[in-house]
């Protein structure tokens, strides 16, 4: 199943078919299973257009987890070799605790169609794939949607502590299209992939799979709620393992496309 926020009220996808739940509330039902089975089929209708998404997120807090992907771990030590930190992503990489931090509120969040933005003080920005966790209350997964993690990388290669100022900043964050419910894990071949247009031509494209993430999903949510409560639950982004090249950084009016098996497409113009 998949459930879809929209400019119309909250729909949910059923092996193809589309209903509407009127008068039903999103962190309700990401909190309550009883409440979404209740809702289930309620007032059929058509599938939403792109136009009528919106970010699949209530009350929910987004926080992400860096240096999951081998990938991730050697682009991080090349952008900040200069400043001395590269050590530092070696040894997250391998230690027991995951590298966690928050991304945004749900008011910075963007859904699908919605600009991103990119640091008028950022000389060196990428996009970040991520597939992204959703997480109810009681810190049990309950689906999957697709987030970008846009990053200044000059801003967090400067020095690790500018990290923040690297990733939180207005429309930062994108997620969407929907949050597929399942209590199952998604297989390791599930495929990630991302194209970068710019005046309608790829100028960048790449792909990785769920087997390249070093760390368990419930290994990562496990840490994330030792010591914090979330109490509509939480959107845990869980790396890229999809990094441009050094002398790659996005430009305005760049379309990013991430694509997700399962879960479906996230398209952002970056403004």
């Amino acid at each position: 199943m998949k459930l879809f926020r929209t400019r119309q009220g909250i729909m949910l996808e059923e092996r193809g078919a589309f209903s509407r739940l009127p008068g039903t509330d999103w962190d309700n039902l990401i909190n309550d299973g009883d409440s979404l089975h209740k809702a289930r089929g309620v007032t059929p209708c058509l599938a939403p257009t792109p136009a009528e998404l919106l970010a699949p997120i209530g009350n929910q807090e987004v926080w992400a987890a860096g240096v999951t992907y081998y990938r991730s771990r050697d682009a991080r030590m090349e952008e900040s070799k200069d400043a001395g930190g590269g050590d530092f992503y070696a040894k997250v990489y391998e230690a027991e605790r995951p590298e966690l931090f928050f991304k945004a509120p749900p008011y910075r969040v963007v859904g699908p169609d919605a600009p991103v933005r990119i640091r008028r003080d950022a000389k060196w920005n990428v996009p970040e794939p991520e597939l992204t966790l959703a997480i109810n209350s009681r810190g049990a997964i309950i689906g999957y949607t697709i987030g970008n993690d846009m990053s200044s990388r000059d801003i967090e290669g400067e020095n690790p502590l500018y990290l923040p100022q690297a990733k939180v900043y207005d429309g930062s964050c994108a997620l969407g299209p929907c949050v597929y419910l399942t209590h199952e894990p998604l297989p390791p071949d599930t495929k990630i992939d991302l194209a970068i247009r710019r005046d309608g031509a790829v100028i960048f494209s790449g792909d990785t799979t769920l087997r390249s993430i070093k760390r368990s999903f419930s290994e990562l949510v496990a840490y994330l709620y030792r010591e914090t409560s979330f109490p509509q639950g939480c959107l845990l982004m869980t790396g890229t393992g999809i990094v441009p090249p050094t002398d790659f950084t996005l430009q305005r009016a760049d379309d990013i496309t991430i694509r997700i098996d399962g879960i479906g497409e996230l398209c952002n113009r970056v403004e």
